[in-house]
């Protein structure tokens, strides 16, 4: 049985609002560690994602992360996984979308978020059991 989206998501996911700057934003991602925010604007009730790349791009730009906000570099036009979904169906999206996150909505809820990083972990563990089993 192929593995799911929930069982390689992370479910404590990073939510900021549109009016952080980068740097707040950037120093949440890396105290959580994380590549990744849910970016929830409440007046608009959208969701959108800031990314590592996102704040790099800034700043490689000269733009001040003291001064952008994370609503003016939010990826608005977010591709949307479901729980149920196969990591082979995420890595497809992600791949043929050209980014590494996805946003798992449950319901219209956000449940989790996915990255490459974890489906290549959940990939690579399988891989090892299925040694383990053949040797």
């Amino acid at each position: 049985m192929p593995t799911l989206v929930r069982d390689a998501m992370t479910t404590v996911v990073l939510t900021i609002g549109p009016a952080h700057t980068l740097r707040q934003a950037a120093q949440l991602m890396a105290a959580r560690r994380v590549g990744a925010a849910v970016v929830l604007d409440t007046d608009t009730s959208g969701l959108g994602i800031l990314t590592e790349r996102d704040i790099l791009v800034s700043v490689g730009a000269g733009q001040d992360p003291d001064r952008e906000t994370a609503h003016a570099h939010t990826t608005t036009d977010v591709v949307f996984a479901a729980p149920g979904w196969t990591l082979t169906e995420a890595a497809q999206t992600m791949t043929h979308g050209g980014f590494r996150h996805l946003i798992v909505l449950d319901e219209r809820e956000p449940v989790g978020l996915v990255s490459v990083r974890d489906i290549i972990r959940c990939w690579s563990r399988a891989e090892e059991a299925t040694s383990a089993l053949a040797g």
